[in-house]
């Protein structure tokens, strides 16, 4: 954050109440790849259940008929 001083015009009435004038600075863009983004169609290719393999352990991953997703091992 930084702070401004801002002069006045000659002549013009000064605030009844001093002020100041605060500006944000943008955020450093950042330097990582943004995340590869799968659709659940594309993963669950019209089934219901895909079981992932990760480290040795089956995971599932279950459409439910509210249309969630649940994970679980």
């Amino acid at each position: 954050m930084t702070t401004s001083v801002l002069t006045l015009p000659h002549g013009a009435p000064a605030p009844v109440r001093a002020f100041r004038l605060l500006t944000l600075k943008a955020p450093a863009p950042s330097t990582e790849a943004p995340a590869r983004r799968v659709s659940s169609q594309s993963l669950l290719n019209g089934e219901r259940e895909l079981v992932i393999q990760h480290q040795g352990n089956e995971y599932h991953l279950r459409l439910t008929r509210n249309d969630k997703l649940i994970l679980t091992k």
